[in-house]
């Protein structure tokens, strides 16, 4: 499993122009398949009466999924150099969809991959990107007079809180990096005096 990969920061879409044909890439995170599905769809239906609408989409922090369609441009001229850029970029959870209204020149086999390609890697850093990191869930449980100190600990030192739950004992959701792991148990004890308590959970994504 990857211990961290990038993604693009947010929905939106840019417009570059290669000979007067126009490229707009529409770019989102997808955490699943049908989630890149339903938006290019989406793009499909508001470009209906563009030339082409050419996609790429890459799933899983490993990549395991990775899907591109040239949506009637020459074979290997759009889809493909546009999941390259998105691979080369090292992106994950992903689709991007480049959507063509043409110009009037042809640009031929070489022309068209650079347009898609590039179009994809201008959106990218027009949007930005941001990495996520694998970490570890876990659970504190503290009492009631320690735990607005354990609390007020963890956000000093940089933990990233991800929930308080307060019944008989106070428990403290947290992500923890899973070299962490000793170490804050350690640190958890000596703060608490021995008296809470850590249940470590799955593993997920964060922002670093």
């Amino acid at each position: 499993m990857q211990d961290e990969y990038r993604t693009v920061a947010r929905v939106g879409v840019h417009e570059t122009e290669v000979n007067r044909s126009r490229f707009l890439c529409a770019l989102a995170p997808a955490a699943t398949e049908p989630e890149a599905q339903d938006f290019i769809a989406a793009v499909r239906k508001e470009h209906a009466d563009a030339t082409h609408n050419c996609w790429a989409y890459v799933i899983g922090a490993d990549a395991g999924v990775q899907k591109a369609s040239d949506d009637g441009e020459p074979g290997g001229t759009a889809g493909v150099p546009m999941l390259q850029m998105l691979l080369r970029r090292d992106m994950r959870y992903v689709v991007a969809v480049v959507t063509r209204y043409y110009g009037g020149v042809k640009l031929g086999a070489g022309g068209l991959i650079r347009a898609y390609g590039g179009a994809v890697g201008e959106a990218l850093d027009a949007l930005g990107t941001l990495t996520r990191r694998r970490f570890r869930l876990a659970t504190v449980t503290v009492d009631h007079q320690r735990a607005g100190k354990v609390h007020n600990d963890l956000r000093a030192t940089g933990r990233e809180v991800r929930d308080v739950r307060y019944g008989e004992a106070v428990t403290i959701e947290i992500g923890l990096p899973d070299s962490d792991v000793d170490a804050f148990r350690a640190w958890l004890a000596d703060a608490t005096a021995g008296t809470a308590g850590l249940e470590l959970g799955g593993e997920a994504y964060g922002d670093v």
